[in-house]
């Protein structure tokens, strides 16, 4: 974050909520991504040791955004298809669910979902705007909304205070947070992907996600965590996000941002709207389902 919080203030921000160690099999895959002979083949066989991760890897590349004609049935094909940043990307996401009860993975089971279609669109917007960096872009959308089921594992109102957040239409959603329950997800959002060593523009992002005015309009000659957090905003509307997570028909938070973010990219409310669609026949889930 832009201003370090003390030892005390995190502590009080954390107070009771448990950050996931980085899982082990992340820690070999950084390893193996820092060797400077890494192998691919040696990526797919750590995936290959955890059934539940093959079959999530596996999953993914056969799933209509990909498109291909044939289903992959191979570990070694799917990480070949992927690349590494990629399957790096799925691993630290799905360790999130970890952290959960297989009830609580059940009743969560939209919000993954809405997280990877998120991640999607949030690639294809990247290159559609020129952002070379679409592995970023994928993954900030994957983890943006990290601290949801840290806080619903501690709060059992927090679906209702996501709710009261979501509904109003003048005051961020993150300050209600703060005002309910003296913290908010994405500052939670923030210390998962620092202790696990994500880029710092990252977690600032994650961070910032739902300040999006402010960081638009911001003086910083730094343009890449406004680039990306302008992709997730686009993301989050085009997939529905405040369905999902509020519960809203309207999309309060995009009706005040939207024309920063828009004349930030450099799109009309046409060209964006041809995006939309774009996304939309990718076949890439737009809010049909509740949180």
């Amino acid at each position: 974050m832009s201003d370090e919080l003390t030892q005390d203030q995190i502590s009080r921000v954390l107070h009771g909520i448990s950050i996931p160690p980085q899982p082990q099999i992340m820690v070999d895959l950084q390893m193996e991504q820092m060797d400077p002979h890494f192998s691919l083949e040696r990526v797919a066989k750590l995936i290959s040791q955890d059934v539940g991760l093959a079959g999530s890897i596996l999953k993914t590349v056969n799933s209509t955004f990909y498109g291909l004609s044939n289903k992959i049935t191979s570990i070694n094909q799917a990480v070949n298809l992927l690349g590494l940043k990629s399957v790096v990307n799925l691993v630290n996401a799905l360790s999130i669910k970890g952290e959960l009860s297989d009830e609580e993975i059940v009743a969560m089971g939209k919000f993954w979902d809405s997280a990877m279609d998120i991640a999607q669109a949030a690639s294809v917007i990247a290159k559609q705007i020129g952002y070379g960096q679409t592995d970023e872009a994928y993954t900030l959308g994957l983890f943006h909304n990290c601290g949801i089921p840290l806080l619903m594992m501690k709060f059992k109102n927090y679906p209702e205070v996501m709710l009261e957040a979501y509904a109003q239409p003048d005051q961020s959603i993150t300050d209600n947070e703060n005002a309910t329950i003296s913290t908010n997800h994405a500052v939670v959002g923030y210390y998962v992907a620092k202790s696990w060593n994500l880029p710092t523009y990252l977690c600032e992002a994650i961070h910032q996600h739902h300040n999006a005015e402010k960081v638009m309009t911001e003086n910083n000659p730094d343009t890449r965590k406004k680039t990306l957090i302008a992709i997730l905003k686009m993301a989050e509307h085009i997939c529905g996000n405040s369905k999902i997570i509020g519960n809203q028909q309207d999309d309060h938070e995009w009706d005040r941002i939207q024309e920063h973010i828009l004349m930030y990219v450099g799109l009309s409310h046409y060209d964006f709207s041809g995006m939309r669609q774009q996304i939309y026949d990718m076949g890439i889930s737009t809010g049909s389902y509740n949180f």
